[in-house]
């Protein structure tokens, strides 16, 4: 498997199952221009909570080391941790350069397509963008429900701008307009509304048996082949990594 090809984890990997029942996995990137980012990300986890956590922190080949370094040479060394590597060949064709904002389409941010292939002893996941600063026991997030049949819980997004600044950021709103192209025949035969409120993927509790089962990750890379072929609207482009889960949960 080309996706993670070796595990550099931080404690010995041999785990009873009573163990790994009382795990709670978190999977959060760590790239090279936010190694900070993400160890503050880490922090504010450990430092609300008495749960077992175990952190998956994936990375790219060239910052394994780096990553490595920052959690043990610092008071994170005392968390459970492993090391994951990205292969970014899993990409390949499915997604296209966007010069305005190319930090948007960094492999690591589509690492959340992929849980299944990162995480494989364990049921219920929880995967964090770098930029969140949790400041209560992820424990709670972790005992969110997850409904008979559905693979991952979300919250909603649905902050808009002001109406006068509306006509300045048509497109960024966090409804479905803001993120697709309703032009083209292949989105409005979704039938998906409009103005329907979208939700934000940079928190996700996923149920992996439904997620492999409703075959979560092949979705995910039918619609980014879609973009590929410009299905999505052109303002959007460099945000493909948040607005295809949406469309995708969409119900």
């Amino acid at each position: 498997m080309l996706l993670w090809p070796q595990d550099l984890g931080g404690d010995d990997d041999s785990e009873t199952p009573e163990e790994m029942e009382d795990e709670i996995p978190v999977v959060i990137c760590a790239a090279a221009g936010r190694m900070g980012a993400a160890m503050a990300a880490i922090n504010s986890i450990y430092s609300n909570t008495d749960a077992n956590i175990l952190f998956y922190v994936v990375g790219l080949r060239n910052t394994l080391s780096r990553i490595r370094k920052w959690i043990e040479h610092s008071k994170l060394r005392e968390i459970n941790f492993k090391i994951v590597e990205f292969n970014p060949v899993v990409l390949k064709g499915k997604i296209r350069p966007d010069s305005s904002r190319p930090e948007l389409l960094q492999p690591l941010n589509f690492v959340r397509f992929y849980l299944p292939l990162l995480i494989h002893q364990h049921e219920k996941v929880i995967y964090l963008d770098d930029d969140v600063i949790v400041q209560g026991d992820i424990q709670e997030l972790y005992d969110t429900t997850l409904a008979l049949g559905h693979a991952a819980a979300f919250s909603d997004d649905c902050d808009l701008p002001s109406s006068q600044d509306i006509h300045r950021l048509v497109g960024l709103q966090n409804t479905y307009m803001g993120y697709l192209d309703y032009r083209k025949k292949t989105i409005k035969d979704l039938g998906i509304s409009p103005s329907t409120c979208s939700f934000n993927p940079g928190v996700i509790v996923a149920n992996m048996t439904e997620w492999k089962h409703q075959r979560i990750t092949k979705q995910l890379e039918k619609w980014m082949q879609k973009n590929v072929e410009y299905v999505w609207a052109s303002i959007i482009f460099s945000m493909l990594r948040n607005n295809i889960i949406p469309l995708i949960f969409y119900a």
